[in-house]
């Protein structure tokens, strides 16, 4: 039998631990189709972008954050695919501005 508490547990320790020991951080925005605003914040993990924090910013103005420290909810979840800059369809920003998203 699959032990999901287990299964959560691990996920929260990992992106935790990349969280708090990273020492560069990359900061990237996506513009989707219906008008929302994606702000990721990656680290570099074994040779890949690996998102530890991620904001949505939706058309009505809702934003919904999702870190090692809320994982998931009805509205979404952290993304567990690794970014890829010159594959992806997002663009580099600023650190303050990821971080003024993030603290709104």
């Amino acid at each position: 039998m699959i032990d999901l508490e287990r299964i959560r547990a691990e996920h929260v320790a990992y992106f935790r631990a990349l969280d708090e020991n990273a020492t560069l951080r990359h900061h990237f925005r996506h513009a989707d189709e219906e008008g929302g605003l994606w702000y990721f914040e990656a680290v570099l993990n074994r040779g890949e972008l690996v998102v530890i924090k991620q904001a949505e910013l939706t058309p009505a103005g809702q934003i919904y954050r999702y870190s090692w420290e809320h994982l998931e909810d009805v509205h979404g979840f952290l993304t567990d695919q690794a970014i890829d800059p010159e594959e992806d369809p997002v663009e580099p920003i600023p650190a303050v501005e990821f971080q003024r998203v993030w603290t709104r």
